[in-house]
């Protein structure tokens, strides 16, 4: 036990000197705080794990060609396996990417796969997280501190090398870039929660990490002004900037962040996007229903990984439900994310069921339903004593010459008792995730 409770400090020392913070604003100020690690790993077989990989290849494939059908042609809709108005009435929808096809088809290079595994072992799948999924670093340069603060740790244990997470990166951008321009990490800047993750990234690809600022547009082509002002081309941008502030001219017009102009040379096929512009129509929360339904469209299979069993109130039928069982059940805004819009019946009074009840028959497109998996605890180290905490996995997807899963992932895990929410942005800490290769 002192050797993990060693352990522990020592890694969250080093991630501390190194500036490895999670950022969330608060009350409209911004705060910078440790995202704590835990020393006892999550521990997934190599047969489970290939169970994993199987399904969140053809679940990412699956979601790629939705993306592409869904901003062209539209046979999903037009034969009615989605609804069209809860297409359009998505805030992740963006007429302004309609006839858009990214370089290679290539919609998803980057997925966020959040799951949970519930307590008869299966998998259940919460969320796709398809537009700036953030959190592989974390993992990496946790295990790389434990490597040189405690070498004994990995003696003997044959898990998968979680360090080649970069060249998967760096590979998948290579893939896509136009022509033989430079590799761009483009970020908001240091206030954004993920700023860490920017610049280790930008490190290991060798990529230039590029602010606001740093890039402009002529004649429908992206460069990158360096020092005296010389200007170099630019082939891919792993944007780390939301779709609503990458280009003022075209989205949000009082952007800072973004890079005016850059939807022409996007349309034009002058630069490759990480990921791509309009992706939040499938991280919609409310089409992760129907992501089963996509993967037997368009790949004609059975889902290899089910949602978590999910109830839309825009059909009568589901919202009839919800409102029979809204005690029971945890609902959640669609356009939400990070475990903000969360809210679990069984810890609401009656005012407050009352009032979710009625926002749900106003405006039913806006919330999901979901029942309340009980999903696995793990085992943390709380001070000198080990407890248990609910804990998820977010899962890497990345699409370049193929769709590769990076055999690792970030165990995310709550720090109160009893609670399901086991964000970063909502105090949550993380623990490395050690996937055998026997």
């Amino acid at each position: 036990m002192q050797a993990l409770i060693d352990q522990r400090e020592a890694v969250n020392k080093w991630l501390e000197r190194f500036g490895v913070r999670f950022g969330i604003y608060k009350g409209g100020v911004f705060h910078e705080q440790l995202f704590p690690f835990d020393p006892v790993p999550r521990v997934i077989h190599k047969k489970e794990w290939e169970f994993i990989r199987n399904g969140l290849i053809q679940r990412v494939k699956a979601l790629n060609m939705f993306l592409e059908d869904v901003y062209n042609e539209k046979k999903i809709v037009k034969e009615n396996v989605i609804p069209e108005e809860f297409i359009y009435s998505s805030k992740g929808y963006l007429p302004q990417c309609e006839g858009i096809i990214p370089p290679k088809h290539i919609y998803t290079h980057i997925s966020g796969i959040d799951l949970v595994q519930s307590k008869d072992g299966s998998w259940i799948i919460l969320e796709d997280n398809l537009r700036i999924p953030s959190g592989a670093s974390y993992p990496i340069i946790a295990r790389t501190i434990t490597r040189k603060v405690s070498p004994h740790t990995f003696e003997n244990i044959h898990i998968s090398d979680n360090r080649d997470y970069a060249t998967l990166l760096s590979e998948m951008m290579d893939n896509v870039k136009i022509g033989d321009g430079m590799s761009v990490i483009l970020t908001p800047g240091r206030y954004n929660s993920a700023f860490f993750e920017h610049s280790y990234f930008a490190e290991k690809t060798g990529a230039t990490l590029a602010f606001p600022g740093d890039l402009i547009v002529e004649d429908d082509k992206v460069y990158y002004k360096g020092l005296f002002n010389v200007r170099e081309r630019v082939g891919v941008i792993y944007r780390r900037v939301s779709d609503e502030y990458l280009d003022p001219m075209v989205f949000e017009k009082s952007s800072l962040l973004g890079v005016p102009n850059i939807m022409r040379a996007y349309a034009k096929g002058n630069i490759a996007i990480v990921n791509a512009i309009g992706n939040g129509i499938a991280d919609d929360k409310g089409l992760c229903y129907f992501v089963p339904k996509m993967i037997e469209y368009y790949l004609g299979e059975t889902p290899i990984l089910q949602n978590a069993p999910t109830y839309l109130p825009y059909y009568e039928q589901d919202k009839k439900y919800i409102l029979d069982n809204l005690h029971t059940l945890v609902i959640k805004d669609v356009a939400e994310a990070g475990g903000y819009g969360v809210m679990f019946g069984r810890d609401m009074n009656s005012e407050q069921l009352s009032n979710i009840r009625q926002l749900i028959i106003d405006q039913p497109r806006r919330w999901i339903a979901q029942e309340v998996i009980d999903f696995i605890d793990l085992e943390v180290l709380e001070g000198s004593t080990k407890v248990w905490r609910k804990a998820d996995l977010r899962a890497f997807v990345l699409y370049g010459s193929e769709i590769k899963v990076w055999s690792s992932g970030l165990t995310r895990f709550s720090r109160q008792a009893d609670s399901f929410v086991v964000n970063s942005s909502q105090g949550g800490g993380f623990k490395d995730t050690w996937v055998m290769k026997e």
